[in-house]
């Protein structure tokens, strides 16, 4: 079959991004517009403010990935676009963007699911170095600042199909990190800054218990319990720990020093952040995150044994945490598993990935109605 070329939109939440990639395995051309400088000041997306920047940046955006890519709207093969899960005023955006798009250009339209784009970003780059034999079941960790879920993914043909076997109960992990990263006045997004100070404390020096979860998830309730078993998340109780030791160890006053500093820094460079931290601060950072990436390993190998998958992915926006990939590579290893990260850059929402994912659909013929609309809460199955 001859070279199919996809353009790929993705406007889930506070990046607008245009890809085009090649037989769902070569990225062409890949362009992300970041909105942090717009939500930087109020410590996380604002979803209206998420929707105007879209709707200011995704002309621009689209036309820079085709150029880069040395193609023009008729000469792509078709259309993909995220069509959830998502903030929904940010996600109409891309689907009214591409909708028109398909219309004037007679061209098929793909819609994708946005956790399944973050599958394929790890798939994508490993049939870029010409990787093809990755064994089945895989286990795919997706976690970022929206998700932390667990799919089993089994391919058949070209088609995927994908089983939950865990999420998180409340918080997602990046939503955890982010919430700390605010509340110890630190700056967004807080993912990276928590990553790179955590390497300046003691990760022993606070000991946060690690998640209990004795209850069946309430959006459960009243059903059956699976046949399978669960391996569930759950964030919010650290949050609550780390503000509990903000208060008991009076650390206000050098987290309010340390906001007031930071405020008229778009961009605060590591080495500024650094100098306002004491080492309370940089412990207590560091503890939180090897609690959070213990829970994520421990709850993810366990459900790998469980499960006697082959493979693990690890993808989404957490992916890039320097800790995470290290310490899952040494675990999996352990226990004598595979584990692929994507890159960093496509660890972070992005197009490629989505056209990436919108491929196996085009080879099916699985093209959208023109009626389909966004799904905020849009589940991967």
């Amino acid at each position: 079959m001859a070279d199919a070329y996809i353009l790929g939109i993705e406007s889930s939440c506070d990046e607008t991004a245009a890809a085009v990639v090649r037989s769902g395995e070569k990225i062409v051309s890949n362009v992300v517009f970041s909105q942090i400088a717009t939500h930087q000041r109020f410590g996380g997306v604002v979803p209206e403010l998420a929707s105007r920047e879209h709707l200011r940046a995704i002309v621009p955006v689209v036309r820079k990935a085709l150029a880069d890519a040395e193609q023009t709207y008729q000469s792509v093969d078709a259309l993909a676009v995220t069509q959830g899960p998502g903030l929904a005023g940010a996600l109409l955006v891309g689907i009214s963007y591409a909708k028109a798009l398909a219309f004037a250009l007679e061209k098929p339209l793909i819609a994708v699911n946005h956790l399944e784009g973050h599958i394929h970003a790890v798939l994508l780059e490993e049939r870029q170095k010409g990787n093809r034999e990755l064994n089945f079941p895989v286990l795919a960790l997706v976690v970022s600042g929206g998700h932390t879920h667990l799919y089993l993914a089994r391919q058949q043909g070209e088609a995927w199909s994908y089983q939950i076997v865990g999420h998180t109960r409340d918080d997602a992990a990046g939503e955890a990190f982010d919430k700390v990263a605010k509340l110890l006045g630190l700056g967004y997004p807080g993912g990276p800054v928590i990553d790179k100070l955590s390497a300046h404390g003691n990760p022993a020096a606070v000991d946060f218990p690690p998640s209990q979860i004795k209850h069946r998830d309430r959006k459960e309730a009243g059903q059956p319990p699976p046949e399978s078993p669960r391996f569930d998340f759950s964030y919010s109780g650290i949050k609550t720990a780390v503000l509990r030791y903000v208060e008991t160890h009076d650390m206000q006053s050098t987290i309010a020093h340390r906001r007031a500093a930071l405020t008229n820094s778009r961009q605060p460079k590591l080495d500024e952040v650094l100098a306002l931290c004491d080492a309370q601060t940089l412990d207590l950072v560091a503890s939180f995150q090897r609690a959070m990436v213990e829970d994520l390993i421990g709850k993810t190998l366990a459900a790998a044994a469980a499960y006697d998958v082959a493979t693990l992915f690890v993808t989404g926006g957490v992916a890039a945490n320097n800790e995470l990939r290290q310490r899952f590579e040494e675990k999996a290893a352990a226990q004598g598993l595979p584990v692929f990260f994507p890159s960093r850059p496509l660890s972070t929402d992005n197009a490629a990935m989505i056209a990436a994912a919108a491929y196996p659909k085009f080879l099916a013929r699985d093209f959208a109605p023109m009626d389909f609309s966004a799904e905020a809460g849009m589940a991967l199955k």
